[in-house]
């Protein structure tokens, strides 16, 4: 009689289906959740949702000193609706996002590309300079950008009047005309923008395989069709996050165009949707509806580009 080889508790026996065992959820990793997202909750909800509340009140200066708010309805919504300067201002913000956005995005992936091409030094000396960019506070970087585009001793018009010998721009304003006012303000955020994303592209570039790119070489690629057919697909993704970022990030622009209004630009003619909500500031009511505008433009915004992405993915 041939002998049964004993069973250990726990496995199958020949000839059965081993027992499946069911993996319980582990509360303590949601738990782990709690904190962060409590504090998420506080920090960014209650702010958002006392500003809604806001805006259907009419909300003073009396009522910041006790008054109760009176319930107002869609009332601040449609005074600010029905105003073409309102609309005005909202065309102009998008505009100035989009062109903004898209010339830091272009300077931002050249200069990454720059990065990964030259040498060490270089390398170092570039990045260093962008740091200092990036790391120089607004207010001190505006105080300069303002002395450079000054108009009786700025160092732009002086270029431009002894150095070209263009005569007509030694006392140029550049900040009481719209359309050169936004210039200097495109070329003040676009320099305070392109740092971050270089270095991010940058760090995009560091992860495309060389192996992949020595074997398009082999296969005859040439250096456009390498970048074009293999470095921007495989990068894709963080194009997507920091171009999804900038235009958030350009839409609320603000101190920028506060400041260059202060030194003496038109205000009415270069308001964007942040300076005019700041103009707003003794009607708190208004100002809470025309920032919920302002909020849902802006996820209308990302809400389009994150669509197109995930159409992209399933391509």
């Amino acid at each position: 009689m041939a002998a049964t080889a004993p069973t250990i508790p726990g496995t199958a026996t020949p000839g059965t289906t081993p027992p499946v065992r069911r993996r319980r959820p582990r509360m303590g990793a949601y738990a782990l959740l709690v904190p962060a997202t409590v504090l998420i909750a506080v920090a960014l909800g209650y702010p958002l949702v006392r500003q809604f509340r806001i805006s259907f009140q009419e909300y003073g200066l009396k009522q910041q000193f006790g008054a109760a708010p009176e319930w107002v309805g869609l009332q601040n919504y449609t005074d600010l609706l029905s105003d073409s300067y309102v609309w005005t201002v909202i065309a102009r913000s998008i505009a100035f996002c989009l062109v903004n956005a898209a010339v830091t995005m272009l300077i931002g992936v050249a200069l990454a590309v720059l990065m990964q091409r030259v040498g060490r030094g270089a390398r170092i000396t570039l990045q260093v300079s962008l740091l200092l960019a990036w790391g120089t506070p607004v207010l001190a970087s505006m105080t300069v950008w303002q002395w450079l585009f000054d108009t009786q001793n700025g160092v732009i018009n002086w270029t431009l009047a002894n150095v070209f010998g263009l005569d007509s721009w030694a006392h140029h304003s550049w900040i009481i005309q719209p359309l050169s006012f936004f210039f200097v303000a495109t070329v003040i955020v676009v320099w305070m923008s392109v740092p971050f994303v270089a270095f991010s592209i940058y760090a995009g570039l560091l992860q495309v395989p060389e192996e992949t790119m020595e074997a398009a070489q082999l296969d005859g690629a040439s250096p456009r069709q390498r970048f074009w057919g293999i470095t921007i697909p495989m990068i894709r993704p963080v194009l997507s996050i920091v171009l999804l970022l900038q235009v958030i990030w350009d839409l609320k622009v603000f101190t920028q165009i506060y400041t260059l209004q202060r030194a003496g630009a038109p205000t009415r003619d270069t308001n964007l949707l942040g300076t005019l909500i700041y103009s707003y500031s003794k009607d708190f009511g208004t100002a809470g509806a025309l920032a919920t505008i302002m909020l849902v433009i802006t996820l209308a915004l990302t809400g389009f580009y994150i669509r197109q992405m995930l159409k992209e993915d399933e391509l």
